[in-house]
């Protein structure tokens, strides 16, 4: 019997032609697909507390995935109300910083008149001018903001929804995954499954640890310098640090205009300084520690793969795409034909342990 192999160009069509399918449904599936990853991920954290309420206080798996759910909601909700009542301070300050604000107008409106050679009344036309032309579409931008907040308010009653499905019916479903592959396959299946769960789990931990070390430690150093709002900046610090790469720099504009807009030009130069410092200790010293270790993956494929989140889905892409990254590293690496793209996935790190073993056993 002759076994005739597939050309290489055949190979690389068929695969182009895979992910250009496989990225054309991901595209426009994301209104189901993108609540669906956030719950997929939830319920993987979940699943300890729904699996000890389970055994341990013998509660039914529905009342199990629902307690477990309202755990979750009411931590993301002790955040929100704890940066909500520094908003409130900052809201009670109003005109002081609109004061300072109009100040820095003036003063920037001088600036441009010396420079440019506009006068201020030019300027104030434009302004005016710019101004009518957005009142007239007063009713459109109204209109989508509030369309945009009942999208995004829907958004996460889809997450609570899927997380607690998968929680109720996380048997069902990995039964169905095993009976798809078969018995042969079934050790590599449940390997799959176990690391996919510790590696994820590990890595979410790791970001939420990772986010209340980077708070603590911007809240304590604009708490010594003497900013005004040394909590409220703090928090956002650390919560915007979660957003790779472009999170710590949004964070350093908001906390560097909020400084300006409540105090000096110099002190909102030394909070820009000091996010720049944390966020070097971060990416050095607690991100290889705290994260590093949870998920391999090389500088370049992450960087990559922020990128195309954010082109299919936006801001939620680009949080998804690391554990997206991860599961496929973890599938690829223990599937042989797909070993190659796991080494292109973790590389260097692969790389390095390889080479360590190998003086070992020399």
């Amino acid at each position: 019997m002759i076994v005739k192999v597939m050309p290489f160009y055949a190979k690389l069509a068929l695969v182009l032609i895979g992910l250009i399918a496989l990225g054309f449904l991901v595209v426009h599936g994301k209104e189901i697909l993108d609540p669906l990853m956030f719950g997929f991920l939830f319920a993987i954290l979940l699943l300890p507390i729904g699996n000890f309420l389970e055994r341990r206080l013998r509660l039914p798996r529905s009342a199990a995935s629902f307690v477990a759910i309202l755990l979750l909601v009411g931590f993301i909700s002790g955040i929100i109300y704890l940066v909500g009542t520094q908003i409130t301070n900052l809201t009670s300050d109003w005109p002081q910083l609109k004061n300072q604000i109009n100040q820095s107008f003036g003063d920037v409106q001088g600036w441009i008149e010396n420079k440019f050679h506009v006068n201020v009344q030019k300027q104030m036309n434009y302004i005016h001018n710019t101004t009518n032309k957005v009142l007239s579409s007063g009713t459109a931008v109204l209109s989508e903001t509030f369309l945009s907040l009942g999208s995004l308010f829907l958004f996460y009653i889809f997450i609570i929804v899927f997380t607690f499905f998968i929680l109720f019916y996380r048997r069902l479903l990995f039964r169905f995954v095993l009976w798809v592959f078969g018995k042969d396959d079934e050790p590599v299946v449940y390997d799959i499954a176990e690391n996919i769960q510790k590696i994820l789990r590990q890595y979410i931990l790791g970001l939420l640890l990772e986010m209340f070390v980077v708070s603590c430690m911007a809240c304590t150093a604009f708490w010594i310098i003497g900013i005004k709002y040394a909590a409220l900046l703090g928090i956002i610090t650390g919560l915007f640090n979660i957003i790779p790469y472009v999170g710590i720099y949004s964070a350093l504009l908001l906390s560097a205009i909020i400084t300006f807009a409540t105090g000096a030009a110099s002190k909102a130069l030394i909070v820009a300084i000091v996010v720049i410092c944390i966020h070097a200790v971060d990416s050095n010293l607690l991100l290889p520690i705290i994260v590093g270790s949870k998920v391999r993956l090389n500088a370049l494929i992450t960087f990559l793969g922020i990128l195309l989140g954010e082109v299919m889905w936006g801001l939620s892409g680009m949080f998804l795409s690391i554990p997206t990254i991860a599961i496929l590293k973890i599938i690829f690496d223990r599937i042989e034909p797909l070993k190659p793209w796991g080494f292109l996935l973790g590389g260097e790190y692969e790389y390095k342990e390889s080479a360590e073993k190998e003086m070992k056993t020399e």
